[in-house]
C-alpha cells in the first residue's frame, strides 16, 4: 500500500463543470480531507476515484501507474475500496457474510461457503482494529448505528490495497459513536492504510487530518497542510471570503 495520486480531474455535466482541474495526493498512512460546500463537487470527485464516473479529463495514478477507472470492479482491482453514506450492508445478513460481501470465501474443490473461516478472518480484524462486535454471526440490522460504520470501514479497510474514501463517515452518529470511528480511523492510519475523508465537520477533520483539499462550485481551491491552518482559514477558502 503506497500511493494515489488524482491530476487536474475533470467532469462536466452538459453545460455545468462540475469539476474543474482537481488534484491530489495521499501517501500511504495519510489521512487527507476534502471538503466544500454543499454542491461543490466532493461526490463527484469520490465517484471518479471510485469507478462510478468516468473523467472527461485528467490521470489517477496508483503507486505511480496510471489507471483507468470505468467501473467500480476497475477501483477495487486498483485496491480502492469507498464507504458510501448508505454503507452498502445487508441488515438481515450476519456480520460476517457482509465482511465478505461479493467475495466471499469457499472451501477448496467443493465450493461450498467456509463459513468458519470467513467467522475466523472477521473476528481477528475486528480485534486487530479495536471493533468492538459482540458477536460476528449477529445480523447487521441489529448492531448500532456505529457498530454498522465500523463493520462497513473495516470492509473497506479489509479489501484495499491503495486507499478507503470516506464519504461522511460520522454524519448519522451521536457524539460517543462518532469518537468510536475517529478512534478506528486513527488506527486504520496507523496500520498504513490511505485515507480519503469527505467531511462537513471541520473538527473532526482537524482532529484527523494532515492535509486538507477544499472545492469550491467545482474549482479546485488547493491543499493545505492541517498544522498551517485554522478552522476560520478553511472556512474563508469554502465561502471564498478570502477572496
Amino acid at each position: 500500500m503506497q500511493s494515489i495520486k488524482a491530476n487536474n480531474l475533470e467532469k462536466s455535466f452538459g453545460a455545468v463543470k462540475a469539476v474543474q482541474k482537481y488534484s491530489v495526493e495521499i501517501n500511504q498512512g495519510e489521512v487527507v480531507a476534502l471538503v466544500g460546500d454543499n454542491g461543490a463537487g466532493k461526490s463527484t470527485v469520490v465517484k471518479m476515484l471510485s469507478g462510478l464516473y468516468k473523467p472527461d479529463a485528467g490521470e489517477i495514478f496508483v503507486n505511480d501507474r496510471s489507471v483507468t477507472l470505468k467501473s467500480a470492479l476497475d477501483a477495487r482491482k486498483a485496491g480502492i475500496e469507498t464507504v458510501l453514506q448508505d454503507l452498502a450492508l445487508v441488515p438481515q445478513r450476519p456480520v460476517y457474510l457482509n465482511l465478505f460481501l461479493g467475495r466471499e470465501a469457499t472451501k477448496p474443490a467443493i465450493r461450498l461457503l467456509d463459513h468458519k473461516m470467513m467467522c475466523r478472518e472477521a473476528e481477528k480484524l475486528f480485534l486487530e482494529l479495536g471493533v468492538n462486535i459482540p458477536n460476528v454471526k449477529l445480523p447487521i440490522g441489529s448492531l448500532s448505528g456505529g457498530q454498522r460504520q465500523a463493520v462497513a470501514i473495516a470492509r473497506a479497510a479489509r479489501w484495499s490495497q491503495s486507499l478507503v474514501i470516506m464519504d461522511e463517515p460520522t454524519a448519522a452518529l451521536g457524539i460517543a459513536e462518532t469518537a468510536k470511528v475517529e478512534e478506528l480511523i486513527r488506527n486504520l492510519s496507523l496500520r498504513g492504510t490511505s485515507i480519503f475523508l469527505i467531511s462537513h465537520n471541520l473538527d473532526q477533520v482537524f482532529r484527523l487530518t494532515s492535509k486538507i483539499s477544499i472545492l469550491r462550485r467545482g474549482e479546485y481551491i488547493g491543499e493545505y497542510e492541517t498544522s498551517q491552518v485554522t478552522k476560520n482559514d478553511i472556512v474563508s477558502k469554502i465561502t471564498g471570503s478570502s477572496d
